[in-house]
């Protein structure tokens, strides 16, 4: 039996990565950092699963994440914990140095020193490309082609915007350094936008499939359009590869699998803006027209913002074999639905 260790287990990707784990029979040990109030519920359905330990730990201590690769000697090691939220790493940027470039440097030196021989998967990030584009680029059989819009792909040039993308190309060039110079089985999973019903309420995605199903709630009880709340976004035109986590934790796992370690973007090839994201929200609650309940906040405005996101994955799909499997317009329907049973 494989063990692994996850850090990040809480997080919308570790739980799904977890389910992925457990059901080809690995044993897994998840790292959480302890907090006052619990924080286990995206994987309360697994917390008595005789594969499944839960530990505390915080890869910004070397000494904590040394006992834990220690006492486990694990096959394989992923990275998923961060200061995940771009906008807060503007309020936090210290912060989001610290667990998010120096927290991979830790455990790289724990694998480069203790345990040489375990794979490592770093969670990597399309923010880091910034608005840096590319129009083409030769495929597998060397002929060059042209795409009829522009995308990113693993050569386009790195151009971070905020600090958690500075944070995320730090640890994924450490990844990089740490394979090239020392052998670590390392690879970096540069993953687009993906959502689920388990993502965080600060996220876009999930602010507005939330609100839909408050506004659903409203008019389900005798409220009108006048008296209805009010959703405040910030930039609406903003373009993003959005994919479902579900079906990305599957990348992480395949790279893992494979005979030489790598990078590869993970991204579903499809790129829509935040009002086409409200437009199919809001048409799953029979509303074509989300203006009058929508206004555009300066604070929630990214001091410096990444306009266009949209991955080539075509590495993925040749080298691993992976493709994603859930469309956009499922992924809205499934969150909508989701927080509206939730709510009822």
């Amino acid at each position: 039996m494989k063990k692994a260790v996850l850090f990040g287990v809480t997080g919308q990707d570790g739980s799904y990565l977890l389910e992925l784990l457990l059901e080809k029979n690995y044993k897994v040990v998840g790292v959480t950092r302890r907090v006052s109030t619990g924080n286990t519920s995206r994987i309360k359905h697994l917390l008595d699963h005789e594969d499944f330990e839960i530990v505390e730990g915080d890869i910004t201590d070397y000494s904590s994440v040394l006992r834990i690769v220690e006492e486990v000697e694990p096959d394989e090691v992923y990275n998923l914990a961060a200061m995940s939220h771009v906008g807060t790493s503007f309020n936090q940027p210290l912060l989001s140095i610290e667990v998010t470039c120096k927290g991979c440097l830790n455990i790289l030196e724990v694998l480069r020193e203790h345990s040489p021989s375990t794979k490592f998967y770093q969670a990597s990030s399309s923010e880091m490309f910034g608005d840096s584009l590319d129009g083409g680029g030769y495929d597998s059989e060397g002929f060059y082609r042209t795409y009829p819009e522009p995308y990113q792909n693993e050569e386009t040039r790195f151009n971070p915007q905020s600090p958690y993308a500075v944070a995320k190309l730090g640890a994924h060039h450490l990844t990089g350094l740490y394979r090239k110079a020392y052998g670590i089985f390392g690879c970096c999973g540069i993953l687009f936008n993906h959502e689920s019903e388990r993502r965080g309420a600060r996220f876009v995605t999930k602010k507005i499939t939330k609100y839909i199903a408050e506004l659903h709630h409203h008019f389900k009880n005798g409220g009108s359009g006048k008296d209805a709340p009010i959703l405040s976004l910030g930039n609406l035109d903003a373009k993003r590869d959005w994919g479902h986590a579900k079906d990305y934790v599957e990348a992480m796992w395949l790279m893992l699998q494979q005979e030489e370690p790598d990078d590869y973007v993970v991204a579903t090839g499809e790129t829509y803006t935040v009002r086409d994201f409200l437009v199919a929200a809001f048409k799953e609650i029979g509303i074509d027209d989300f203006k009058p309940f929508v206004v555009q906040d300066p604070r929630f405005m990214r001091p410096s913002e990444v306009p266009y996101l949209r991955g080539e994955p075509s590495k993925a799909r040749e080298k691993l074999g992976w493709n994603h499997k859930i469309s956009f317009e499922d992924l809205v329907r499934t969150m909508v639905n989701y927080d509206i049973e939730r709510l009822e």
